[in-house]
C-alpha cells in the first residue's frame, strides 16, 4: 500500500510513538480508501457516491453500537472507542469526498476554505485526540496547519486536477481568477501567463499566511507530535518555496520533495 497517495495524512511516521501507530494507519486506511471512492478508476458518479454512502452507514453501525463485518471498520473501530475519537471527524471526510464527486468549482476562498475544513481538518483534529491534546487552541491551529496543507496541494496540482474528468477540476476560487482576469479555459489548457503567474502568486502568499499562523501548534505540543507537526509545517513551506522557484509556473514543473530538501526540512523542524 503506498503510503503517499493520501497527502495530507503522516501515516505510521516513524516519529510518532510506536503504540499510536496503529490507530494513525486504521484511519489513514479509511480516508484512502474513500478518497479512492471519489478519484480513482472508471466508477460512475452514482457508484462513487453509493460507496461512499455505504461507509456513512457503517459509522451509523458504531454509532448504535450494531457489529460490522467491513474489514476496514473492523480495523478501526476499536481504535474509535479506545480513543473517543468524534465520528463527526470521519463523517466530514466522507462528505468531503462525496463533494468531490460532484463539485469541480469553487466560487469564492470561503467556500474553498468550508471544502478544507471536511478534506482536510479533520486529520488533524483526530491527531490531537490521540494525543489526548483536542484543546481549543490547539484544534484552531491545527485547522490552519491541514486546511494549508490541502491549499498547498492544490496549487501545486492546479494542472493534474484540471485534467480530471470531462471539465477537470479548478479548486483556485472563481472570485480571484475574474480579480486577476485568468479565465478557466486557459487552465484547462495549461495555458502560462503573466495573469496566472499573478493569481497563483496571491493564492501561495495566502497559503503561507495561513500555515504560519498555526506553525505555533509544532512547538506547544512536545515531544515526537511536536517535532512531527514541525516537520510537516516545513515540508509545506517548502513545497511553496519551490512553487516560488518555478516562478509560478506549476504547468511546466509540479514542485515536489526530493530527497535533497529532507536535510533542510529536518533542521527546520529541529529548531527550537
Amino acid at each position: 500500500m503506498a503510503v503517499d497517495h493520501y497527502e495530507n495524512f503522516p501515516v505510521a511516521s516513524i516519529l510518532l510513538p510506536a503504540p499510536l501507530r496503529p490507530a494513525v494507519a486504521a484511519i489513514y486506511v479509511f480516508a484512502r480508501t474513500a478518497d479512492d471512492f471519489a478519484d480513482e478508476g472508471d466508477l460512475s458518479t452514482p457508484e462513487r457516491l453509493r460507496l461512499l454512502a455505504a461507509y456513512q452507514h457503517e459509522l451509523d453501525h458504531i454509532e448504535r453500537s450494531e457489529a460490522t463485518d467491513h474489514p476496514v471498520f473492523q480495523r478501526l473501530r476499536p481504535h474509535i472507542e479506545k480513543h473517543r475519537l468524534p465520528l463527526q471527524l470521519f463523517r466530514d471526510l466522507l462528505d468531503a469526498f462525496a463533494q468531490d464527486v460532484v463539485k469541480d468549482r469553487y466560487v469564492n476562498f470561503v467556500e474553498l476554505m468550508d471544502y478544507c475544513r471536511r478534506s482536510a481538518n479533520p486529520v488533524g483534529r483526530l491527531l490531537l485526540h490521540l494525543f489526548d491534546a483536542a484543546t481549543p487552541d490547539n484544534l484552531h491551529h491545527s485547522d490552519a496547519i491541514c486546511s494549508a496543507l490541502q491549499l498547498i496541494n492544490h496549487w501545486q496540482d492546479v494542472c493534474i486536477d484540471a485534467g480530471k474528468g470531462s471539465r477537470g477540476r479548478i479548486y483556485l476560487p472563481q472570485e480571484d481568477m475574474a480579480h486577476f482576469k485568468v479565465d478557466e479555459d486557459a487552465i484547462l489548457r495549461r495555458t502560462a501567463s503573466a495573469d496566472f503567474f499573478a493569481l497563483l502568486r496571491f493564492e501561495v502568499d495566502r497559503a503561507r499566511q495561513l500555515m504560519l499562523s498555526g506553525a505555533r501548534l509544532g512547538h506547544d505540543l512536545p515531544g515526537r507530535i511536536g517535532l512531527e507537526i514541525r516537520t510537516i509545517v516545513a515540508g509545506g513551506l517548502r513545497i511553496l518555496d519551490k512553487i516560488e522557484a518555478a516562478d509560478y509556473d506549476v504547468f511546466k514543473h509540479r514542485p515536489v520533495l526530493g530527497w535533497t530538501d529532507w536535510p533542510g526540512i529536518f533542521l527546520h523542524a529541529l529548531r527550537p
